[in-house]
């Protein structure tokens, strides 16, 4: 996990970012004069070395991803850049994922400078992709959060397997597979001893499967209170 010094370093990284690019009027920027925008973000702010672990203009396939980034030849995750005054679309998504799954990476990151995306390809069939987080870098507000998450891209995160290690926390605290957990015949024993130490009744585990059926896929909101 990183330190609080770590995001704090990270968190001055992006201001500085933001203040030298995106605090004046760049929507004149075309694709290739927005690649200096993400030049920076990837070395100064992400911290990987240039042409040794920045990879431009990456042949897959016939076609050309704008960046590769790799460490000891392991390919990291790809990037695909569009001009700044450009507002990223599904079309991107489906083209900078297809370059990842073409490559067999795991991971994307699609950018226009100002903001930035995260997807993770999932190699089952078929394939699918997951977004992770969306962050407007020139929004200051977001900076913070945005640090959170971005450092999880870092050099000294993906060294450490740390990139990996998020996407099973988000999947493990993902609305499904909370909803899978709760939705057990092991839950509903308890919640049947419960109810019965409240209310004096004796409920089928069936019949609260299907209540809490209802509770997880209608979801119906609920006022918890908890005794203290």
């Amino acid at each position: 996990m990183a330190t609080d010094l770590q995001l704090k370093s990270l968190t001055k990284d992006l201001r500085e970012y933001r203040h030298k690019y995106l605090t004046r009027d760049r929507q004149g920027l075309d694709e290739s004069a927005t690649r200096i925008l993400v030049n920076h973000l990837l070395t100064n702010v992400l911290g990987y070395e240039e042409l040794e672990e920045i990879k431009t203009e990456f042949e897959i396939r016939g076609s050309y991803a704008d960046y590769v980034v790799q460490l000891k030849r392991n390919k990291c995750f790809v990037v695909e850049v569009k001009s700044i005054g450009i507002n990223l679309n599904e079309g991107h998504i489906r083209q900078t994922v297809g370059y990842a799954a073409n490559e067999g990476i795991e991971w994307a990151v699609l950018t226009n400078g100002r903001q930035i995306e995260l997807y993770k390809v999932i190699f089952k069939k078929p394939i699918n992709t997951v977004k992770l987080f969306s962050f407007q870098l020139d929004d200051l507000k977001q900076i913070p959060l945005a640090a959170k998450q971005l450092i999880f891209l870092t050099k000294h995160s993906i060294i450490k397997g740390e990139l990996e290690g998020y996407w099973k926390r988000k999947t493990a605290l993902s609305p499904e597979s909370i909803a899978k957990a709760l939705y057990s015949e092991d839950v509903a024993k308890l919640l049947r001893h419960s109810l019965k130490k409240d209310t004096g009744l004796s409920v089928s585990v069936e019949d609260i499967l299907i209540a809490m059926q209802l509770v997880i896929l209608e979801k119906q909101n609920i006022l918890l209170k908890v005794k203290k």
